[in-house]
């Protein structure tokens, strides 16, 4: 099996070329095309002709794309209607990369697959409006929403808080938010067993769990050994980002449990994310 991954330079993208060992990978970065060019991803996609086209690429600064929402969309909605409707040219299925930004956090309960989007912020909005693309111009196809990742290949949540606290013996993380961590390797392996299981619909994935990003920091630190730093919580409001955040976007694993799949809890997962930054000589 031929497989197109698109954005195969970023942090996920970096973890699927290492997890997915057994079919024939075609790692594409913006040097290859830029998805916001139809004409560079038609002869993308008419060079390589993949049987599955796996799309990571995407404009992801939150808090930048309320200043420039023009960059978040001509990335997220209109190259992924781009990617869509050049792969269904060649025939070639299509497996996306979407969020948990796309709900407004007022669930009591996770979040299914089902359940009505009504995203807070501009990014949130420009991969609702990329999903949507998808689902008007192509018929075969698997959308897979996550949240907050993290991995080794690229700057990353832990990794800031890990970074913060070697010149800072105090930091303060907002503790009214509250996600399910994932790291970028068990995604990968996710995104490769459902290729070959030649999943369609739209799925949530993510490690099993969820807390705060305060709890976050908190786990981060004390399996660091950086117990001495003090972690105090602050409210979404005391933060003062410029996009505005969901305060509850925990993904149900129900739609991926139902096929037979499950992620390990992001606790374990952020072990092992750790035993890699020290075998990489990032972490002592």
């Amino acid at each position: 099996m031929r497989v197109l991954i698109i954005g195969a330079r970023g942090m996920l993208g970096t973890d699927l070329l290492k997890e997915w060992t057994t079919d024939e990978l075609i790692p594409a970065s913006s040097r290859d095309a830029d998805i916001r060019v139809p004409e560079q991803v038609h002869s993308l996609l008419a060079r390589t002709r993949p049987d599955w086209t796996v799309l990571t690429a995407a404009y992801t600064d939150v808090d930048g794309s309320e200043g420039h929402p023009e960059n978040a969309f001509a990335v997220n909605a209109r190259g992924t209607e781009n990617v869509a409707r050049a792969v269904k040219e060649v025939g070639s299925r299509l497996f996306f990369v979407s969020t948990d930004y796309l709900f407004d956090g007022t669930s009591a309960r996770p979040y299914e697959p089902g359940d009505p989007i009504a995203p807070l912020n501009v990014y949130g909005q420009s991969k609702a409006a990329g999903e949507k693309a998808i689902r008007e111009h192509h018929s075969e196809w698997c959308i897979a929403r996550t949240s907050w990742l993290f991995g080794a290949a690229r700057a990353c949540f832990p990794e800031k808080i890990l970074r913060a606290c070697e010149t800072r013996s105090e930091l303060t993380v907002v503790a009214d938010q509250l996600g399910s961590p994932t790291f970028t390797r068990d995604l990968a392996r996710m995104i490769r067993d459902l290729v070959r299981m030649d999943a369609r619909g739209t799925l949530h994935v993510t490690n099993e769990g969820s807390c705060s990003w305060f709890e976050f920091a908190q786990e981060t630190l004390r399996q660091a050994g950086r117990d001495s730093v003090r972690v105090s919580p602050i409210t979404t409001a005391e933060a003062r980002r410029p996009a505005r955040r969901p305060p509850y976007s925990v993904l149900s694993p129900a739609s991926l449990n139902t096929l037979g799949l499950r992620m390990r809890p992001w606790r374990d997962a952020l072990s092992a994310y750790l035993k890699e930054l020290r075998e990489m000589g990032d972490l002592r």
